[in-house]
């Protein structure tokens, strides 16, 4: 049976001010609290709705009923599992291998997509501006589908970090060098801006090279509009990584 104050409390970690103090974070879906569990991140608390998926609990397993479960949940319905789970110690960044680097994203979406991309195409480091979205959202860890267990990522001054860096820095831009005939170096720091304003002028002073996705020469409607003027900055990313990969 989950008390009253145990409700409380994992409702306040739905706000990063109480993550924050308690160094804790939730995550819901039988996918991403396995993944979570077999990876380093130390578990909490973990509640579950169905006493088959874990047969033989450990100490930080309780069966708990649907109706406790919707209790706790952030979701409307919720997904017959809720774990608590430590924030681990972010790693140094080390600078043998491209770095992502995400200058004020703010929708969750966005970096939980981006943080499966860097899990995908092997981006051990994503280094974040102070100002982007908390990776332990609620919404941000169910877009990562559990990537966010093996991706560094680091909030920091990022005009601090990219300026003492001595990696090339690739800022992405609408108008820049074409990513798809661009020689990209080994290694590198790859620079996602703001999804409404793009890279912040303070850190387009530091970028030594700018790269866009080409548009194809015919880009009208059939309707005869303009199509889209630009991509989902996680669209982007996509891209962006592959041709690094690529290359």
């Amino acid at each position: 049976m989950v008390v009253k104050s145990q409700i409380k409390f994992i409702k306040n970690l739905q706000q990063k001010k109480y993550r924050n103090q308690n160094g804790m974070f939730v995550v819901e879906g039988i996918k991403t609290v396995q993944e979570l569990l077999d990876s380093n991140i130390e578990p909490y608390k973990i509640y579950c709705s169905n006493s088959v998926l874990f047969p033989d609990p450990g100490d930080h397993i309780e069966i708990i009923s649907e109706a406790y479960l919707k209790k706790i949940s952030s979701l409307k319905n919720p997904n017959k599992v809720l774990g608590i789970f430590k924030i681990p110690e972010p790693r140094k960044v080390s600078e043998n291998d491209w770095i992502l680097a995400l200058d004020d994203v703010r929708d969750p979406g966005n970096l939980g997509t981006i943080i499966r991309l860097c899990d995908w195409f092997g981006i051990e480091h994503l280094v974040c501006s102070e100002q982007t979205v908390d990776c332990y959202n609620p919404k941000v860890i169910q877009a990562t589908m559990g990537s966010i267990a093996r991706v560094n990522i680091v909030y920091t001054d990022l005009v601090h970090f990219i300026d003492k860096s001595e990696m090339p820095v690739y800022g992405t831009f609408m108008k820049g060098n074409n990513v798809q005939s661009t020689k990209l170096p080994i290694k590198g720091i790859l620079v996602m801006g703001n999804e409404a304003n793009g890279i912040s002028k303070e850190i387009e002073s530091l970028v030594t090279s700018k790269i866009s996705i080409p548009q194809p020469r015919s880009r009208k409607a059939r309707n005869g509009s303009l199509a889209t003027e630009s991509l989902n900055v996680a669209t982007a990313a996509a891209i962006f990584l592959n041709e690094i990969r690529r290359k």
